[in-house]
């Protein structure tokens, strides 16, 4: 049985405001996943040492790694990264659209890469959406276009941290074209993964395709986890089935 596990690593900085991405790579390693969605990765930036982050955790995983920049100042990188040990292969990573006039606001982006597991290929989608309404609803609009979701076939999963609980407009233009993995198991109460040190608010989802069967969805609530990051990492356990079974 596959197992996804998506997680904000808020740049390995944890709660204790340690940077340590050894402790991430232990967080993500007792769960042995064979895919690994993670957000806010620094790559080359001197704020965490210029370590390059994607790589040292997929190289602690024995994972190979695709990392995109959503944002890049000179030489320095911030973004999100699938990871696997399974065969996979890049089919697009490219920015989400912003808002205008609104100061502070981050570039976005998404990852799409087909895995490879058991034989079948699985549909991967990682992303990080913004913080304010108005831009999260242009970015899910443009993930539902028909050059993301829109031009996928096949099981598919949607991972990420998307800053947008289940009431939001953006969440439901997402659950029009996928569903909720928490949904299909009408699991009450939900799991909550933010902030990590006392979880109240479902921001990190998974979104899957009629061929993904969801098995199980929790969170890893152990001491390590809860101060790694301001996230606990969401995992999620699934079968490939026929659309429809």
């Amino acid at each position: 049985m596959p197992r996804l596990l998506t997680y904000n690593v808020h740049r390995c900085v944890g709660t204790d405001k340690r940077l340590d991405v050894d402790r991430i790579v232990a967080v993500i390693g007792e769960h042995e996943p064979d895919i690994v969605c993670l957000q806010e990765l620094d790559v080359g930036r001197a704020r965490t040492g210029k370590v390059d982050q994607a790589e040292r955790i997929a190289e602690g995983l024995s994972m190979t790694s695709r990392f995109h920049p959503a944002m890049q100042v000179e030489a320095e990188l911030y973004g999100d990264a699938i990871m696997t040990p399974h065969p996979e292969r890049l089919i697009r990573a490219d920015s989400l659209p912003s808002v205008r006039g609104i100061p502070g606001l981050e570039p976005r982006g998404a990852i799409w890469s087909q895995i490879t597991i058991d034989g079948v290929a699985v549909n991967v989608f990682n992303t990080h959406l913004g913080l304010v309404p108005k831009e999260q609803r242009l970015q899910a609009a443009a993930l539902t276009s028909a050059t993301w979701l829109g031009g996928c076939t096949g099981p598919t999963l949607l991972a990420g941290d998307f800053n947008a609980t289940s009431i939001t407009r953006p969440y439901q233009t997402l659950c029009r074209k996928l569903e909720d993995c928490q949904r299909q198991l009408k699991l009450k109460p939900s799991i909550k993964t933010f902030p990590s040190g006392f979880p109240a608010i479902r921001i990190d989802h998974c979104f899957v395709s009629p061929e993904i069967r969801i098995r199980s969805v929790r969170a890893d609530y152990s001491p390590l986890a809860r101060v790694a990051s301001d996230h606990l990492p969401l995992i999620i356990d699934f079968d490939v089935v026929q659309s429809g079974v």
